[in-house]
């Protein structure tokens, strides 16, 4: 490689569905962007597949074919617990589709980085970043050291963006550390062949059960609509039971209780069951810092509510793009600092109040008591529960919606930003 080509306007490290939307609208913009990824595609990440229309629009917003051959599209939310079933469709909303879809990870992330590389940002695979370069004058991240093709390589640029998942070693590099003081997930899944694989409904179990302990989380089982569904668990850290749990044994077991005719069996697995952590509710910050931007998982952008990152993870590199895009055209170090800050600031302002909502949701839902009587009383209601999945999923029109969403809007306003 050239030193002309270890130059960029940006360096965006990790080619998941945050790095990807990032690359893809700086390229957009016209800015030189090289994306590093450390592995090469297609590769696969622990995540149930599942798409709200919040990352729906998203995707839209890119250009992405979400009518191409490939996405399983359904129609909204079945919910099991407390002994009843309850269908609630997607909300019908100015702001968002009115459809979900889904589509395996090993498929997606490969499908966003070309995106972002026909838009014109320079993918690199293979492509391990072992260490921030930092400036001796002024500790700012001026570019990344790498291996790749079987040599240490050096890539340069004013800005850099982490976005190298839940790990990001890159942020733990310029020493920013997890906050302790927010929630953390696990998920465990596995995929089947099951006659269930083109359901139109996504679904959430409420009732976790570990022997006797009710535990916050919930399993699902979505369609991809290929023969196979995604079926796992998701599990908060929120319980006193947390630590002790055999998340791989407790799918096992709850795979085992589901209708034999689902096939949820090991005659019918397509995958070993694997599992990851969700870092969620902005859980390391500032997400912002010299010369650095965290975006998607790295920056601990999970929806405690719902565990969903995909959403977020895309929003949020769109943000980071234009921030950075509006940064790079100021005259003086000055002012492209003071356009950087205001990244962290929206990110807060968009989404603290929502984050920290569902901090004490889930807080709440550590004591099995509670999970126990919203289980019981909530389920039965179906307009109490078509508040809650548009409080769960972050579906609301902002301008011009019906009392649920001026609701939940206010909810967000008056709650401290997380």
């Amino acid at each position: 490689m050239t030193d002309s080509t270890r130059q960029a306007d940006v360096i965006v490290v990790g080619a998941g569905p945050a790095g990807a939307a990032t690359s893809y609208w700086l390229a957009q913009s016209g800015l030189d962007v090289l994306l590093l990824e450390k592995a090469t595609f297609p590769r696969d990440k622990i995540c149930g597949d599942g798409l709200t229309p919040r990352a729906v629009r998203a995707l839209i917003a890119m250009g992405v074919d979400i009518n191409a051959p490939g996405w399983a599209r359904n129609k909204g939310l079945r919910i099991y617990g407390g002994g009843v079933k309850v269908e609630l469709p997607w909300p019908e909303l100015a702001s968002f589709p009115d459809y979900g879809l889904v589509r395996t990870r090993t498929d997606l992330d490969q499908l966003l980085a070309e995106h972002a590389a026909k838009a014109g940002a320079r993918l690199l695979q293979g492509c391990n970043v072992t260490a921030p370069i930092l400036d001796e004058r002024t500790d700012r991240i001026i570019g990344v050291q790498a291996k790749y093709e079987g040599e240490k390589v050096e890539f340069h640029a004013p800005l850099v963006v982490a976005a190298d998942g839940n790990s990001t070693r890159l942020s733990l590099a310029m020493g920013l550390r997890r906050r302790e003081d927010r929630p953390m997930g696990v998920a465990v899944r596995r995929y089947f062949q099951t006659p269930r694989h083109d359901d139109e409904f996504m679904e959430a179990w409420l009732e976790l059960w570990d022997g006797q302990r009710l535990l916050p989380g919930y399993g699902w089982v979505f369609p991809v609509g290929d023969g196979t569904s995604n079926v796992g668990l998701g599990l908060l850290n929120t319980s006193a039971a947390f630590q002790s749990v055999d998340y791989r044994g407790m799918l096992k077991g709850w795979c085992a209780n589901m209708p034999e005719e689902w096939r949820f069996d090991e005659d019918h697995a397509t995958s070993p069951i694997r599992g990851a952590a969700l870092p969620m509710g902005f859980n390391r910050q500032p997400h912002y810092t010299r010369g650095m931007l965290l975006v998607g998982d790295a920056g601990g952008m999970i929806n405690p509510f719902n565990g969903e990152g995909i959403d977020y993870a895309l929003e949020s590199g769109r943000l980071a793009a234009e921030i950075m895009v509006q940064a790079l055209a100021r005259r003086t170090p000055a002012q492209r600092e003071r356009t950087l800050y205001e990244y962290p600031r929206i990110l807060k302002d968009e989404h603290g109040g929502y984050f920290t909502l569902a901090r004490v949701f889930v807080q709440a839902i550590g004591d099995p008591r509670v999970m126990k009587f919203l289980t019981a009383h909530g389920l039965p209601h179906p307009t109490l529960m078509r508040f809650t999945l548009k409080l769960l999923a972050n579906l609301t029109d902002r301008r011009g919606g019906d009392a649920m969403d001026r609701v939940i809007n206010a909810m967000q306003k008056v709650a401290p930003a997380a």
